[in-house]
């Protein structure tokens, strides 16, 4: 009998589901390594290295997210213009305060492979402050993380 590793083909990974993440009350990296495996499609058996095999993940609440330790003071946030004198530094709690989509977008996005199939895999979260979004139309299924005993 021969073992035999299965690739996944493009036409095999065509049925994306969407979930919907509620953040609040949650620790950012736990969220966050959660969300990028669906993003990856690692929970998933049909599961390609090279391939977008993950879902849609639709994460509500960024703005209620919670970090441990000082990490809200002592975590900072560069950003760079490219002109001389041109970088910026922001705290965890500033970007919370004024930017958690931004936030939660960056923390996945250092979970995710880089390159062009990472950015594509980006582009399938949608983060909200708050509990409103607007994919009520995709009908996007509850997700409960791992570590709190959902979605086995």
């Amino acid at each position: 009998m021969q073992r035999q590793t299965t690739i996944a083909k493009k036409s095999d990974v065509s049925n994306k589901t969407w979930y919907l993440v509620d953040a609040k009350d949650l620790p950012i990296g736990r969220i966050a390594s959660e969300v990028a495996m669906i993003l990856m499609g690692k929970n998933k058996s049909n599961y390609t290295p090279n391939l977008d095999c993950g879902d849609y993940v639709v994460v509500i609440n960024a703005k209620h997210v919670k970090f441990s330790g000082k990490k809200l003071t002592d975590k900072k946030y560069y950003n760079v213009s490219g002109y001389n004198g041109g970088l910026r530094t922001r705290t965890a709690q500033e970007m919370l305060d004024n930017y958690p989509e931004e936030l939660f977008r960056r923390t996945v996005w250092g979970m995710l492979p880089k390159g062009p199939l990472g950015r594509q895999m980006l582009r399938k979260l949608y983060v909200y402050a708050e509990d409103k979004h607007n994919q009520e139309a995709q009908k996007p299924i509850a997700y409960t993380p791992r570590y709190l005993g959902g979605n086995k």
